[in-house]
């Protein structure tokens, strides 16, 4: 375990280190030494690269240094991308893909089938969303956010799953006959996802030098959502408009994202320095993590919660001017925290002298309050 520091005033030093094999880092005792312990995926540009990080070495790590050396790895990528690649992350191939085929599946069913079960309050946050209705951006301003959707609407439809046990707020599943082994499936994979989010979690908590169980008892509710989305192929000309894109520039909501995409890809993460967006290329076996917005309060904007997108991937020619996508799938398990926990500056990233930059803030708050602008 790291010894616990009176302040994360360490970790914005993090954000100059230039992450890339072979990089200068500076030591303890204050001298540059040679690192060549990370490597990288998807080279956008010399000084903007998502870490690919070796989970084995935290879930099986063969000493204390290594498992603190994968969280502090885990830790400066949130702190300078707001992304990581996770590889040997402990949930086997035939798991993910089994998901994928009946999210496929799903989607595949007849509109009327899938608007039977509609997505209606955002505090559920629960059923089916046709193409259109969500428009994802950083504004809160419901008034925008329309004029947004009726301008440039996201070319997606997606599927919204809670945890099932819930008291208040149910589930919508198809019928057993339209999807066989569609429910069991999906909830398999929420509390897959859920193990997974709490292993991530312990590790970033080791890197910020907490204790390493000191997020446990304020996320075992599984107050999250599973989302199966799917992007339709587009012509060219629906896609030409300003602001246009699968899905528009937008941050999470949560701790973390976990995304597993397919081979088309089209997500591309905006580099915070420059404000230009990068693709995050899809890698094989690989799960991309990002922190979202309640973990980047938590630790007061020490760990990013970067802005990110969906765009079209190369246009197939059906004709001498238009073109065609290739339709896309992805699986997205938002992690959240508890629903009643208090979001509030964590005590090793807070600078002695200063003022957090915000004030508390419960998940159910804060979340809400973004889905209800979101949703027409």
């Amino acid at each position: 375990m790291l010894p616990l520091a009176p302040s994360c005033s360490v970790f914005p030093s993090l954000r100059r280190v230039v992450s890339a094999p072979g990089a200068w880092s500076v030591s303890r005792a204050g001298n540059a030494k040679r690192s060549t312990r990370r490597t990288f995926a998807t080279v956008a540009e010399d000084t903007f690269r998502i870490p690919l990080i070796d989970f084995s070495k935290y879930r099986n790590a063969a000493s204390a240094a290594e498992k603190e050396q994968t969280a502090q790895d885990i830790v400066r990528g949130f702190t300078d991308v707001g992304f990581i690649y996770l590889n040997n992350h402990g949930i086997p191939e035939d798991t993910v893909q089994k998901a994928f085929q009946k999210s496929a599946e799903f989607f595949e069913l007849p509109i009327d089938k899938k608007s039977e079960l509609a997505w209606r309050d955002p505090r559920a946050n629960r059923g089916f969303v046709q193409v259109g209705r969500e428009r994802v951006t950083q504004s809160a301003d419901a008034e925008e956010i329309k004029q947004l959707r009726e301008k440039a609407p996201d070319y997606k439809e997606s599927m919204e799953i809670g945890r099932d046990w819930d008291k208040t707020y149910k589930n919508y599943w198809p019928q057993e006959t339209d999807a066989p082994g569609f429910r069991r499936t999906m909830l398999e994979f929420f509390q897959t996802c859920h193990e997974l989010h709490v292993l991530v979690m312990r590790s970033i908590a080791l890197g910020l030098r907490l204790d390493e169980s000191f997020f446990d008892d304020k996320i075992h509710e599984q107050y999250h959502n599973l989302r199966l989305l799917s992007y339709p192929p587009i012509k060219r000309h629906l896609l030409s408009g300003d602001g246009q894109a699968r899905a528009g520039a937008h941050s999470d909501y949560g701790t973390l994202t976990l995304l597993f995409q397919d081979s088309v890809g089209g997500l591309e993460v905006q580099n915070p320095r420059t404000g230009q967006f990068q693709p995050a290329t899809p890698i094989p076996g690989t799960i991309v993590i990002n922190a979202g917005d309640l973990l980047a309060r938590w630790s007061n904007d020490v760990l990013r919660s970067t802005l990110h997108r969906v765009v079209a991937p190369p246009l197939k020619a059906i004709s001498d001017t238009e073109g065609v996508t290739p339709a896309r799938q992805s699986i997205a398990f938002f992690c959240n925290p508890n629903q009643g926990a208090e979001i509030s500056c964590l005590p090793t990233c807070l600078v002695p002298g200063s003022k957090p930059k915000y004030p508390p803030v419960t998940t159910e708050e804060y979340i809400v309050g973004r889905l209800k602008a979101t949703y027409m």
